[in-house]
């Protein structure tokens, strides 16, 4: 169970550090883009994420990973 906890968070920093690397200047634009956001729209974007990893997180482990 850690493994798969180690696996994800590794691949999360990945995915996060390759946006950072290729891309700064879009993020530093995405980033005022969601300040310029309500609250509640931020939170229901997060809210969403969280339900989609999760769900990948279920296919994945329905699938054997």
């Amino acid at each position: 169970m850690i493994e798969t906890a180690f696996l994800a968070l590794g691949l999360v920093l990945i995915v996060e550090g390759l946006a950072y690397a290729l891309a700064p200047s879009l993020v530093e634009q995405m980033l005022e883009m969601l300040r310029s956001l309500p609250e509640s729209v931020r939170r229901n974007v997060g809210l969403v994420a969280m339900a989609l990893g999760v769900v990948f997180v279920w296919v994945a482990k329905t699938l054997g990973a």
